[in-house]
């Protein structure tokens, strides 16, 4: 989704701690994330906790107190997005994690600081990490880290959005293809598991006004046919596939017009599974009372 709006922290703000949002106005459009599911439909216990958030700037978001959430929270793997800035620039702060996730690999924009960015932490050091999805036409912008580890990979992603007027909706559908042709060829190697922000509510439950947004970038016909070949190739959405009829379970806000306080707002952040990661699953679970960005984070849970 395009960021209208976006207020960062100042400089010199005093830090703040991550703070549970009230309930939306209307009762009815809320969205309690039910108790976790610990194991498997056959009984395994998780063994695996992977969190991804989009961060909208990872310097505000360490003064709006997004470490200590995820020193409570305790992956043993974090994807984040929309860093906007390199690893030579991320914030010190970062040295408190080391204890929790020693390893930490940045993907920046190239030529455009400030710009896109994702991260990926890790408790385990993976066996290997690259960088991008093959594609030197997409790979400029620091949007993907791919991390190998025994039993799977992770894939922290930032989907680039379709911009305001569907301006860039031709360069998303190019991205598409090449991200799709990416994961398959990690998917023939061994199960993955793409975590991030996939800039597309695939179906009418997954926006607030969907009706409404039939043409808005997120929600075009032509983003949800991207995600729809994606779960074609062999992938499943894990909270689809948990909680079909969910409603009202969004993981983006706009800052305007008191969205988050309405909970009007859209399903843009997932846990994308390999189908034989699917025996594997325990929970996909939607933090959507936890501040700090204008999306919350999401924690996948495997028995792996």
């Amino acid at each position: 989704m395009p960021k209208r709006g976006k207020k960062e922290a100042a400089e010199g703000e005093t830090p703040k701690k991550v703070a549970s949002r009230s309930s939306p106005e209307d009762p009815s459009t809320s969205y309690v994330d039910p108790p976790l599911r610990e194991v498997t439909s056959s009984g395994r216990g998780w063994s695996l906790k992977v969190t991804s958030w989009n961060v909208d700037g990872l310097r505000a978001w360490v003064k709006k107190g997004g470490i200590e959430w995820v020193e409570s929270e305790a992956p043993q793997v974090l994807c984040l997005q929309e860093t906007k800035c390199g690893g030579g620039a991320v914030p010190p702060e970062f040295r408190s994690l080391r204890e929790l996730l020693p390893h930490q690999f940045w993907a920046s924009s190239q030529g455009r600081p400030g710009y896109a960015g994702v991260g990926l932490l890790a408790k385990d050091p993976p066996l290997s990490v690259t960088y991008g999805i093959g594609d030197p036409s997409h790979d400029s912008e620091g949007r993907v880290i791919t991390a190998e580890f025994p039993s799977l990979y992770v894939v922290s992603a930032y989907v680039p959005n379709a911009g305001r007027g569907l301006v860039r909706l031709e360069r998303r559908r190019a991205w598409d293809s090449a991200f799709l042709q990416h994961l398959t060829r990690l998917d023939a190697l061994k199960p993955l598991v793409l975590a991030g922000d996939l800039n597309v509510a695939h179906g009418a439950l997954d926006l607030r006004h969907p009706k409404a947004n039939a043409r808005s970038p997120g929600f075009t016909r032509e983003e949800r046919e991207g995600f729809d070949a994606i779960l074609g190739a062999g992938f499943l959405d894990s909270f689809r596939h948990l909680y079909p009829e969910a409603r009202n379970a969004f993981t983006f806000w706009t800052y305007l017009g008191g969205a988050r306080q309405r909970n009007v707002g859209w399903r843009l952040d997932y846990f994308v599974l390999s189908q034989r990661l699917e025996e594997a699953l325990c929970d996909s679970k939607i933090r959507n009372e936890v501040m700090g960005s204008d999306h919350c984070p999401i924690s996948l849970y495997l028995a792996v």
